[in-house]
């Protein structure tokens, strides 16, 4: 027997976890020495003071609110504390079960806790990295998603939410819900649906969406396929507002229409189209020249 408690003992005496057991009241009965070492206090003046003392109010409430669930079913709970220590302030991660007696009644509760303070500060370094690339990307005229092979979205940047007018909803929606009917919307998902079958990435394409307001935005896609094990997992890709950039674009090929019958009625009938030396070349020109003398006639009337 006394063999046996010399190895728990020691299995308790050499951990480098913290090891307590304490009151319904709170108050320590029993502390290990990776606990004693970790706070700076003896085990004599540990025992009998109030576990787990607080940095401030904000953790009292948490702590509060999860140990509550020691004296109910499950009669346990895990909870985060941080404590000052010689070396300084220390978030300490617990994991509580209750010791229950006759009629569920806690007899006492005991704990075991690991120092976490190293994992917390690299947590918080890389939230405040993501932060700073997430700022980077969205200063960018690119937009960013990623969409599941059924279409799903999985992740829509901020700057495409507020470019589409379309507020963070509970639940996934599909990319296809904001596709009008204009038929270039029809190729733009068969590349979509080539690259998931493929797993290869496709050209470019095109798209015209309907924003939150009814107001129509056209984009250029550009997306690539993740792929697992030879299979599809995920499309990730970036759009860009071309909207105006179309327009301009319609805008020439009407010109260049325009100018191509106007030059035709030229040859028609028989009057040559002067162009000054001096008159650009391309449908600017062309039209100075076509305005210039529609205003001179009027004169000449």
């Amino acid at each position: 027997m006394a063999e046996t408690e010399n190895f728990y003992q020691d299995l308790v005496d050499h951990q480098q976890d913290f090891v307590v057991r304490f009151s319904p009241e709170g108050r320590l009965l029993f502390v290990n020495p990776a606990y004693c070492n970790s706070v700076g206090k003896s085990k004599e003046d540990l025992i009998g003071s109030v576990f787990m003392p607080v940095t401030g109010e904000r953790y009292s409430d948490v702590i509060a609110t999860q140990m509550v669930k020691l004296f109910r079913p499950p009669f346990s709970c895990t909870v985060e504390q941080w404590i000052q220590t010689p070396k300084g302030l220390r978030c300490i991660s617990w994991s509580a079960k209750s010791i229950v007696g006759d009629g569920n009644s806690v007899l006492s509760i005991v704990a075991t806790g690991r120092d976490i303070t190293q994992i917390r500060h690299e947590l918080k370094a890389i939230k405040k990295k993501d932060e700073e690339l997430m700022l980077v990307v969205e200063s960018g005229e690119r937009m960013y998603y990623s969409h599941s092979p059924d279409h799903l979205l999985t992740y829509v940047s901020p700057r495409i939410r507020s470019v589409l007018k379309s507020p963070p909803r509970s639940g996934k929606r599909a990319w296809t819900d904001f596709l009008t009917d204009n038929p270039m919307n029809a190729a733009g998902l068969e590349r979509t649906i080539r690259a998931i079958t493929s797993g290869r990435r496709e050209p470019p394409y095109r798209l015209e969406m309907v924003k939150g307001n009814g107001d129509i935005i056209r984009v250029e896609v550009n997306e690539i396929p993740v792929v697992k094990n030879g299979k599809t997992i995920a499309i990730v890709g970036s759009m860009v507002d071309v909207t105006e950039k179309i327009q301009v674009e319609e805008g020439l090929a009407e010109a260049e229409f325009l100018i191509r019958d106007y030059k035709g009625v030229k040859k028609r009938t028989g009057t040559p189209a002067y162009r000054s030396p001096s008159q650009p070349k391309g449908p600017l020109g062309y039209f100075r020249a076509i305005f210039s003398r529609e205003t001179g006639e009027k004169e000449d009337e």
